[in-house]
């Protein structure tokens, strides 16, 4: 059986691990998750609580879930509730997840607990225990600290990222560790490229933990940006030359959604404030390029058709 560890966090890991698990009979699945969050509910918790940061390990473990993602999200990860007090404008998944941590004191058995209670076709590692704040060094020289503020930026968007660490350090979780290093592929992504995947690489012995792996190293890009987001690339080379910066060694392949966005798709890129990657495949090694169509019909990637060309890859 085939060992598989999905690396990131947020939205896009959660992507990847849906598109995976419609094959969890034939595959050992992973998510090994960023926890370098410091906004909205996560982070709120995370200050109160002195705890790590919940919102991206529950998305990924209501991605494994075997039950309805749509309804398990909404339900934990998307009501935010109001007019409850102090409880306002967190959500039921956060609150659990930190809540069985306060009471155990163990982040894993709160992970583990969740899993069941969703019936998850695989299980989720922090990529750290420890408390870590991601910081970046814009192009001007200016050092911008925390997730939260380099996610939503409030600086001038001309300036750059142009190199990424965490404070502290933090050391990557033996169990992660062991997932990495036993993997046969390791999926990095979509999503935000530093606020989520970056992020996930930066621990002490990530590096070491992926030059020991034999795993075929794969990057999937997706075909867009936020523009309010980190001011990180915008043309497809630069993502993965940057990427590869944080590895150990080179990527093996890299996966790019190539659909020609229609009216109705264009419309809502808008709405959501997503930008097109700008597709120069000449600067990249095009023997290493996968492409193919990975779009839903009303916008944004779909699992279902990027589950199709990942089965691909590792049969």
């Amino acid at each position: 059986m085939k060992k598989i560890v999905v690396i990131g966090g947020g939205n896009g890991s959660a992507l990847t691990l849906r598109a995976l698990k419609k094959f969890s009979n034939e595959l050992e699945l992973s998510g090994v998750i960023s926890m370098s969050d410091s906004g909205g509910s996560s982070g709120k918790l995370r200050r109160e609580f002195n705890t790590l940061p919940a919102g991206d390990l529950l998305r990924a473990i209501l991605a494994l879930s075997k039950h309805d993602y749509k309804f398990l999200k909404k339900l934990f990860h998307g009501i935010r509730f109001s007019g409850a007090g102090k409880l306002n404008k967190h959500n039921l998944g956060n609150l659990l997840l930190v809540l069985a941590e306060q009471y155990d004191g163990s982040w894993l058995n709160a992970i583990r607990a969740l899993e069941q209670a969703v019936e998850a076709k695989g299980h989720i590692y922090p990529i750290t225990l420890d408390q870590t704040d991601l910081c970046v060094e814009l192009t001007d020289g200016e050092i911008v600290k925390t997730e939260g503020i380099i996610d939503r930026p409030d600086y001038n968007r001309s300036k750059r990222i142009k190199k990424a660490w965490l404070e502290p350090e933090g050391e990557i979780y033996l169990g992660a560790k062991k997932a990495i290093e036993e993997a046969d592929y390791i999926f990095l992504g979509p999503g935000s490229l530093y606020c989520s995947i970056i992020a996930t690489l930066l621990p002490d012995g990530v590096k070491e933990a992926i030059e020991k792996s034999k795993a075929k190293l794969i990057y999937i890009v997706g075909n867009a940006y936020e523009m309010d987001g980190e001011t990180g690339p915008i043309n497809l080379s630069n993502f993965v030359l940057e990427l590869e910066d944080y590895l150990s060694r080179p990527l093996d392949k890299i996966i790019y959604n190539n659909f020609q966005l229609k009216e109705e798709q264009i419309k809502k890129y808008e709405e959501k404030g997503w930008a097109l990657i700008k597709s120069d495949l000449e600067n990249l090694d095009l023997s290493k390029v996968i492409q193919g169509d990975y779009e839903r019909e009303l916008g944004g990637l779909d699992d279902v058709k990027l589950g199709k060309i990942l089965k691909d890859i590792i049969v």
